[in-house]
C-alpha cells in the first residue's frame, strides 16, 4: 500500500495540473476579453472596423486626433485618481510571484483603464493589462486549490506569461517570458507549466489557426554587410535599450499617484494629440510607429526622415505618458524604437555598403532594443520572431547582434555600479 506521505504527493501534483489547465483556460479568456475591449474602443473612437488603426487615424482630422486624445487623458486621470484615492497601491506581477497579494478586483479595474486609453491612441503598450488580470486570477486558483509556495509561485508567473501570450497569439514568447523574466529557473517543474499554460491559452483566445504577423515584414535574408552591421551597431542599439529602461523606471517611480492626475495625464495626451497631427503612427501601443519602420525604404528619399521622425516622436510621447501618470507597457513601444534605430542606422549602412533589405536591420535592431530594455535577451529575439513570423534566416547576425547588446549592457551595468 502506498504510504501517506506518497498519496500527500500524489494529490499535490494533482492540484497542480489541475491549477496549469485552469490557468490556461482563464488566461486565454482574458486575452479574449482584452482584444475584444480593444477592438470596441478604437471602434467607438476611430471607427476601426476593418484595416489598422494607423489607417483610421490617419483617415480623421486633426481635430478629432486632439479630442479623442484629451478624452483619453481625461478617462485615465478619473481612473487612476479614484483609484489611489486611499492610498491604494498596485502590485506588480513581479511581487505577486514573489507571494504578494494581488486583488482580483482592483487589478481588473486598474487593466480595463490601461485598455481603454491605449484604444484611445494613449502612446504605451497593452501587454501589462492582460499579464496582470491572469496573474491575479492564477494566484486566485492557486489558493483555491491550496498550492503550496513554490508551486503557486510557478502558478502565478506561468499566468502572467500565458497573458502576454493570449493578446499576441505568441505562447512560445510566452512561455520563454516566464521562464526568463519571471522565474529565472529551467527545470521540469517550471519549463512544463510555462509551455502548457500559454499552449492553452493561445488555444483558447485564438483557435487552432494562427492570426496573421503582427507586423507585415518582407521576406530578409543575412548579408555579409549586415552581419558586419550587427558587430558595429548591436552593442550600441543595446546600450540605448538599456538607457531607456534607466529613464522609463525613474519616470514610472516619479510620476504622480494623488490629484495631480487630473491635470497631468489630459495635459499630456493632448499634447501627444497635437503631435499625432504630424506623426499618426504615435499613437496606440507601438505597432503602427513599428510597421513604419518597416515600410520606410518603400519611402525612397525621404525614408530616413519619415524613420527618424517617427523614432523620436515615439520615444518622446511614450515617456511624457508614463511621467505624467499613465501605466501601461514598454514592450510594443520597445519594439518600435527598435526597429527605428534599426531603420536609421540601417539606411545610413546601406549608402556605404548597399545590397541588404532595410527589413533585415529593422528586425534586429527590434530583438536588440527589446531585449536589452526587458535584461531579456532570448524573450526579446523570440518575440519579433513570432511577431513577424520571419527571423530563422538572420539568426547568425540577430546573434551577432545580440551577443554584443549583452556584452555592452554588462559592462555599463558594472561601470554604473562602480561610479556610485
Amino acid at each position: 500500500m502506498p504510504s501517506s506521505a506518497d498519496s500527500s504527493l500524489t494529490r499535490a501534483n494533482m492540484r497542480f495540473a489541475a491549477a496549469i489547465v485552469l490557468t490556461g483556460i482563464v488566461a486565454g479568456i482574458v486575452g479574449w476579453v482584452c482584444i475584444h475591449l480593444l477592438h470596441l474602443v478604437e471602434y467607438l473612437a476611430w471607427g476601426v472596423t476593418s484595416g489598422t488603426l494607423l489607417e483610421a487615424v490617419t483617415a480623421s482630422s486633426p481635430i478629432h486626433r486632439v479630442t479623442v486624445l484629451a478624452l483619453a487623458g481625461l478617462i485615465a486621470a478619473l481612473s487612476w485618481t479614484l483609484f489611489f484615492r486611499k492610498n491604494r497601491t498596485i502590485v506588480s506581477v513581479s511581487e505577486a510571484v514573489h507571494g504578494r497579494r494581488m486583488p482580483v478586483l482592483r487589478t481588473l479595474w486598474h487593466a480595463i483603464t490601461q485598455i481603454i486609453i491605449v484604444g484611445l491612441g494613449a502612446s504605451i503598450g497593452r501587454e501589462v493589462a492582460p499579464r496582470e488580470v491572469s496573474a491575479a486570477l492564477g494566484a486566485w486558483i492557486s489558493d483555491t486549490l491550496g498550492l503550496d509556495s513554490r508551486d503557486r509561485r510557478i502558478i502565478v508567473a506561468c499566468g502572467a506569461g500565458a497573458g502576454l501570450a493570449a493578446v499576441y497569439s505568441i505562447p512560445l514568447s510566452g512561455a520563454v517570458y516566464t521562464l526568463e523574466i519571471l522565474l529565472v529557473t529551467l527545470n521540469a517543474r517550471t519549463v512544463a507549466p510555462a509551455l502548457t499554460i500559454c499552449a492553452i491559452a493561445v488555444l483558447v483566445t485564438t483557435g487552432w489557426e494562427r492570426p496573421a504577423a503582427f507586423y507585415t515584414v518582407p521576406s530578409v535574408s543575412a548579408t555579409l554587410s549586415l552581419t558586419v552591421w550587427a558587430l558595429i551597431c548591436g552593442p550600441l542599439i543595446g546600450w540605448a535599450g538599456l538607457q531607456f529602461r534607466r529613464i522609463v523606471h525613474s519616470f514610472e517611480n516619479a510620476r504622480p499617484r494623488s490629484s495631480h492626475l487630473l491635470w497631468t495625464l489630459p495635459l499630456a495626451l493632448t499634447a501627444v494629440g497635437v503631435i499625432s497631427i504630424w506623426v499618426p503612427s504615435v499613437l496606440g501601443n507601438g505597432q503602427a510607429s513599428a510597421q513604419t519602420q518597416f515600410d520606410a525604404a518603400w519611402l525612397g528619399g525621404l525614408g530616413l526622415r519619415v524613420a527618424l521622425v517617427t523614432l523620436l516622436a515615439k520615444a518622446v510621447t511614450t515617456l511624457v505618458t508614463i511621467r505624467s501618470g499613465g501605466w501601461g507597457g514598454t514592450l510594443t513601444p520597445s519594439v518600435a524604437l527598435g526597429a527605428g534605430l534599426g531603420a536609421v542606422t540601417g539606411m545610413l549602412w546601406s549608402l556605404m555598403w548597399p545590397g541588404t533589405s532595410l527589413a533585415a536591420f529593422v528586425f534586429i535592431g527590434a530583438a536588440v532594443f527589446l531585449g536589452s530594455s526587458m535584461k531579456a535577451p532570448f524573450t526579446g529575439l523570440i518575440l519579433v520572431i513570432e511577431f513577424t513570423h520571419q527571423g530563422a534566416e538572420l539568426l547568425v547576425p540577430a546573434c551577432v547582434a545580440i551577443g554584443g547588446a549583452v556584452a555592452a549592457t554588462a559592462w555599463a551595468q558594472r561601470s554604473a555600479t562602480s561610479d556610485t
